[in-house]
């Protein structure tokens, strides 16, 4: 389940909740500011369910009703929506959503299967560097090494690549929620929740190239620190998580890699 359609989940539970009557009457030039006004997004803190959404603070605001009255209301009906596995109540008024296994894995499955963009056989440095502080991310030396946020894109890039080739020299390939896989680990969790971002980003690019080439290291960074558990370790056989997880680092390798390619920078199958 990405953002938006999970906007489009609360805004239709906030919709039949007014229908209903129970917070009220609401024309329907209310509801359609509400729809501006409403914003689904990460949640601030690790471990606070996928997302966050202030549609109860939003909705309170021009019903006159406490806010937490407003959000039990709308916790209560969000939480049977088909995709939804929890729906807490946070602070004053804010919900709190983590959605299910299943819809994890789909969204894995898409990205996965989204534009990747061309993958080269090498880079030109000198033209990725100029393009990539043209684009706002800095000026990067021409060196290869950490601390270089333009290498640690690719880098993170082609290791994405360097997975594929060798699952599949193990005889295995990305399987998005594998035999029920949640992608439930903290750090899994992260980093898909980073990569459902990326659109909000991609349709930015073009006023705020800035934002991408930062939203490109963050996820490139999530990427490194997931990588070490998608092969099997030693003589171990491919399971299941393993091939979740690649279908995860998949997907990672499609956003690095449309994203360089929308700031015209290589996007690098080896370094």
């Amino acid at each position: 389940m990405t953002p938006a359609q999970l906007s489009r989940t609360v805004l239709r539970t906030v919709r039949r909740a007014a229908g209903d009557g129970v917070l009220g009457e609401l024309s329907a030039d209310v509801l359609e500011a509400l729809s501006e006004r409403i914003t689904v997004g990460r949640p601030p803190r690790p471990g606070c369910g996928d997302y966050a959404t202030n549609a109860a603070l939003r909705l309170a605001a021009v019903t006159g009703r406490p806010a937490r009255h407003v959000a039990e209301v709308l916790r209560e009906r969000l939480a049977r929506e088909e995709g939804v596995a929890e729906v807490a109540v946070a602070g004053p008024g804010f919900l709190n959503v983590t959605v299910s296994g299943a819809a994890r894995a789909e969204l894995v499955r898409v990205l996965a299967e989204g534009d990747e963009g061309p993958s080269a056989a090498s880079t030109d440095p000198a033209r990725d560097t100029e393009r990539w502080a043209a684009a706002g991310g800095g000026t990067p030396s021409l060196e290869q090494r950490e601390g270089n946020p333009l290498f640690l894109v690719q880098y993170a890039h082609a290791r994405v690549r360097a997975l594929l080739r060798n699952a599949r020299d193990l005889g295995f390939g990305p399987e998005a929620g594998a035999d029920g896989y949640a992608y439930d680990e903290p750090r899994e969790s992260a980093l898909l929740g980073l990569l459902a971002e990326y659109e909000r980003h991609r349709r930015a690019a073009a006023d705020a190239p800035d934002r991408l080439a930062r939203h490109l290291e963050t996820v490139a960074d999530a990427f490194l620190d997931v990588q070490g558990a998608v092969l099997p370790i030693g003589e171990g056989k491919p399971q299941a998580a393993h091939r979740a997880r690649l279908a995860l680092a998949q997907a990672a390798g499609t956003v690095l890699a449309g994203g360089l390619t929308l700031l015209g920078v290589t996007a690098p199958a080896h370094l």
